[in-house]
């Protein structure tokens, strides 16, 4: 401490200081748990309470899921929180039952992998991280619900998480009824005869494998043998999302390869539409529903179907948005993955194909083999890249196409996804460029069918590019039966897809971007799936008398790993050493006693938790069922303006748009379809908080310093004698620029820290850490200290008196602009409104105890420590969190008088001070006759009189 603070410290015993505040706020944590200050109540169930706050208006505020890390918190991980913290202190004050908690997010790979390196069990990691960031967000006085917490990794919380699963294991999408229904009522349709079996036999007469094939094809939750994303460097499955756009793991940046594995899928196609149609009435960023829109990528167009010459019982299926070109298709690309391929690959060349069609290879099967293995190296953004040079192999294989009669040539190629439509495409060069380039390259033929409307001609051969355009008339396009010469694009359209539908050989369809979730990983750290397998290899579920399924001790928590570049590899599960727990003798309930089973041994993402975890936060002790019905449509349900319920207020970060963000919004669709709650979106409001960020410093090798040992000099920045570099980035621990909470905490106190975090800029906006900014913040708190307390004698110093005009003025007008500003998330306007307040406050000789309580108040939601010691401090027995907030007093709000500028020929020559509520010709008659307007109209007449009550007049001489 230096003299000069020591001096005052003495001078002034009872000023607030760092020490002082780290005396209050633990005395008030500590006060808020042993009293319960932050419980809401439930309205019935579990968790009852004061019925007079359940009759409150109920507010439902939330935030993303933290993962427990190892490292603990940086100053820029509660950000959101404190938002989320003041946002529910507020509508306390302003008569909200406020539900708001946290728990954590605690499966998944990191865990897993410290595991590995340490021999900890995750759970022991795991937890101890909870433990650790539990303390850190205590400190930070947020007003949690402790009643609701709880982790993913608790048995009786991913019970639940097994439970819904099997709902959607056990249910179907009915397009007719445009919901999920139980898997039961299919069964029944196809017992009854009412849905007839794919190949006509009577159900009766199937066996239950073939039976449980069947239903397989409609579960919402299925296991297939599908292309994955395959990283051998983790040794697991990747969903879509979890690779990035150069081919690579999002964890641990390995290739990604495309294989084939029997996976577990989460059959999200079936809501597409009702995934975009329900964002319409959802309160979020317009960038997040975009992102979703564009991710579901929803196109109307039409399948149409190519017969395979010398294959009379196989077809090319593609989905094309142009059906209006099909006169045009003059060759047809499969994926390389396509099913069809094996079937219809001759043994040699057809006569006549070209050499450049072959890749050099001695027979069709030798060149599919060849680039398959190429574009399995490739990601799928790699493979869509506008590359400079196309690349494929022809098949081998002719179709042909159904409205010319003409034979077109099939290639695969790697530009084509199975991922995407029917995973083959119908080429018509003429109009599209990478068709156009894959011609050129391969010296395929090209039709004009769309008219061009530039000076280029009607013969690709002459061109440079395709020609696309969506206004323009079609040509060369008659055939049997059909002409569609001379329409628009839209009216051929209509003709042609009339026309295939006519003759099942294609009809009109939407289409979704939008692929099944892949929900199965080769991990130990997740929840295991509630299947076991029979000796036939068909999926059984468990009975819920069996949940949860618990996962067993293991060894080895690492799936195999294998050579990152090694494309043929498969997974090997931690589970599936565990020979013990993996086969079982189990009596299902099902009348057939006991009998032996093989249980799955993949586990699921760590999305699975968080897909449902605001539905948990209600009911949190509920072990008989999901959640309460009362209470799920007390906290969640629809109501005015939301007509999908959810929850009220929902932050986080805006990178989870396609992927938490989607996959819950699937989860609570299906919940509610079948029942189970009554909210169909599980978030109405979503609102993105910003990042906060910090200066890396680097040296020459590029090599991150530690940010606190960096000294600026003459606009430099210097680490240990060497010049180092600055640039703005991300805070974390591998950037040796993080700082703790606990470091300010320790430093200035907790309150500080809230204010500057929410004072740093608007919420939605990325700003960068200043620790030596912090201290504006701390001085706002000792000057709101010494406002009521004599620093000298620790006595409260406020009088009973009544205030000033322009005090009470100060203070309604903060008051009208804090509770506008608390309610829209703008706490940094906020702040500096308080602030003004505070200052003008400081000025007051003797501060009235009605001005000093009511800037306590307003405080109260962003620095709650201090609002409570003062609040006590002025006389008062209960806890600030449930005091009413201020409401301003609408005379004070509007100002006294009003400055009116007074112009003649556009030059001010008077100003007047006039009331807010001048009419247009009081306001004129004064302007007139004011004496320094008469003399500078100097006995002109005049012309023109333009007023703007209360703040213009205008006036323009004859």
């Amino acid at each position: 401490m230096s003299e000069t603070n020591a001096a005052a410290e003495v001078a002034a015993p009872h000023r607030y200081t760092a020490a002082l505040a780290a005396d209050i706020e633990a005395r008030w944590q500590d006060f808020w748990d042993a009293n319960g200050t932050y419980d809401a109540p439930n309205p019935g169930g579990d968790l009852t309470g004061d019925a007079d706050v359940v009759a409150r208006p109920k507010k439902f505020v939330m935030d993303m899921f933290p993962y427990p890390s190892g490292a603990g918190l940086h100053v820029g991980h509660p950000l959101g929180y404190i938002a989320t913290d003041v946002y529910a202190r507020y509508h306390r004050m302003t008569g909200h039952n406020v539900l708001h908690t946290l728990g954590f997010d605690a499966f998944g790979l990191p865990a897993e992998q410290y595991a590995v390196q340490t021999g900890t069990h995750p759970r022991v990691s795991t937890e101890a991280n909870i433990v650790n960031m539990r303390r850190q967000l205590r400190r930070l006085g947020l007003g949690h619900d402790p009643r609701r917490s709880f982790a993913t990794i608790d048995p009786d919380y991913y019970k639940w998480t097994q439970w819904i699963f099997l709902r959607i294991f056990n249910s179907w999408y009915d397009p007719e009824a445009k919901k999920a229904r139980p898997i039961d009522t299919l069964a029944a349709q196809f017992a009854s005869g009412e849905r007839a079996t794919p190949d006509g036999r009577p159900w009766d007469g199937l066996t239950e494998a073939e039976r449980a094939d069947i239903l397989g094809e409609y579960r919402l939750a299925y296991a297939s043998d599908a292309p994955v994303n395959w990283c051998p460097g983790l040794g697991t499955v990747l969903a879509n999302e979890e690779v990035t756009a150069d081919g690579r793991s999002e964890r641990g940046n390995f290739p990604v390869f495309k294989a084939k594995l029997r996976q577990w899928n989460m059959r999200i196609t079936a809501y597409a539409d009702r995934l975009l149609d329900d964002l319409d009435a959802l309160d979020w960023p317009e960038a997040i529903k975009l992102q979703q829109r564009n991710w579901i990528g929803r196109s109307e167009g039409a399948r149409v179907d190519f017969p395979v010459q010398d294959h009379p019982d196989a077809k090319i299926t593609v989905f094309t948005t142009r059906q209006d070109t099909l006169f045009g298709a003059t060759y047809m690309v499969l994926a390389p993955e396509h099913d069809l391929v094996d079937s219809i690959v001759p043994a040699a060349w057809p006569e006549g194909t070209h050499d450049v069609w072959t890749g050099g290879h001695a027979t069709p099967a030798a060149a599919v083999d060849a680039y398959r293995k190429q574009a399995a190296a490739k990601s799928d953004v790699e493979r869509q890249a506008e590359a400079k040079d196309k690349t494929g192999v022809f098949t081998g294989a002719y179709a042909v196409n159904p409205v010319s009669g003409d034979r077109v040539p099939v290639f695969i190629a790697d530009y084509v996804l199975m991922g995407y439509g029917t995973g083959a495409i119908m080429a018509v060069p003429a109009h599209d460029g990478r068709d156009f380039a894959f011609a050129r390259a391969f010296e395929l033929p090209m039709r004009c069918v769309v008219e061009p409307s530039d000076d280029r001609g009607t013969d690709p051969s002459t061109w440079d590019d395709a020609f696309a355009s969506y206004d323009a008339k079609i040509v060369n396009s008659a055939g049997e039966g059909v002409s569609l010469n001379g329409l628009g694009v839209t009216e051929a359209k209509a003709r042609i897809t009339e026309w295939l539908e006519a003759r099942s050989i294609g009809e009109g369809t939407v289409n979704f971007r939008l692929r099944d979730w892949l929900f199965s990983r080769q991990r130990y750290w997740g929840e295991p799936f509630p299947i076991v397998y029979d000796e036939d290899g068909v999926a059984h579920a468990l009975p819920e008398s069996m949940l949860p399924l618990e996962l067993p001790e293991v060894e080895d928590y690492s799936p195999r790993t294998f050579d990152p570049d090694d494309a043929d590899t498969s997974p090997e599960t931690p589970l599936s050493r565990n020979e013990e727990w993996v086969n079982v003798v189990l009596d299902l309930g099902d009348g057939r006693g006991p009998r032996p089973f093989r249980r799955e041994t993949n586990t699921m993402p760590n999305w699975a938790g968080s897909c449902w975890y605001e539905l948990r936060y209600l009911d949190p002790h509920n072990s008989e069922q999901l959640v309460d019905p009362g209470t799920e449509r007390y906290w969640m349900g629809p109501r005015d303006g939301q007509p999908h319920g959810g929850v009220d207020l929902y932050v986080g970060g805006a990178e989870h748009a396609v992927l938490h963000l989607l996959y819950a919004r699937f989860w609570s669709k299906v919940l509610f379809d079948l029942g189970h709650v009554s909210s169909a979106e599980p978030f109405h409001k979503l609102y993105n908080q910003g990042m906060i960020q910090a200066y890396v410093y680097r040296d020459s090798r590029g090599i991150a310093v530690p940010a606190a040992e960096v000294e600026e000099r003459d606009g430099a920045y210097w680490y240990e004698g060497e010049k180092v570099t600055r640039l703005l980035g991300k805070m974390g621990k591998s950037l040796k620029n993080a700082v703790t909470p606990d470091e300010i905490c320790a430093e200035y106190g907790a309150d500080t820290l809230r204010l500057y975090e929410m004072a740093m800029g608007p919420l939605d906006v990325s700003r960068p850490w200043d620790t030596r900014a912090v201290v504006g913040q701390y001085r706002l708190l000792q000057r709101l200290w010494r406002n009521v307390v004599d620093e000298a004698t620790g006595e409260v110093s406020v009088v009973d008196a009544e205030p000033d005009e322009d005090t009470l003025r100060a203070l309604h007008k903060a008051i009208d602009g804090v509770r506008q500003d608390m309610a829209g998330l703008r706490f940094n306007t906020a702040i500096a409104k308080i602030t003004e307040l505070n200052n003008h406050v400081t000025k007051v000789r003797e501060v009235p105890r009605s001005i000093a309580e009511r800037l306590v108040l307003l405080i109260a939601p962003l620095a709650p420590h201090i609002a409570e010691e003062l609040w006590r401090k002025l006389g008062h027995d209960a806890s600030v969190v449930h005091e009413p907030f201020p409401v301003a007093d609408p005379a004070y709000v509007v100002d006294e008088t009003v400055t009116c500028v007074v112009q003649v020929k556009g030059k001010v020559k008077a100003r007047l001070e006039v009331a807010p509520s001048v009419s247009d010709e009081e306001l004129e008659a004064q302007a007139l006759g004011d004496p320094a307007v008469v003399a500078a109209l100097n006995g002109a007449g005049i012309r023109k009189v333009i007023v703007r009550a209360p703040k213009l007049v205008n006036i323009v001489p004859a």
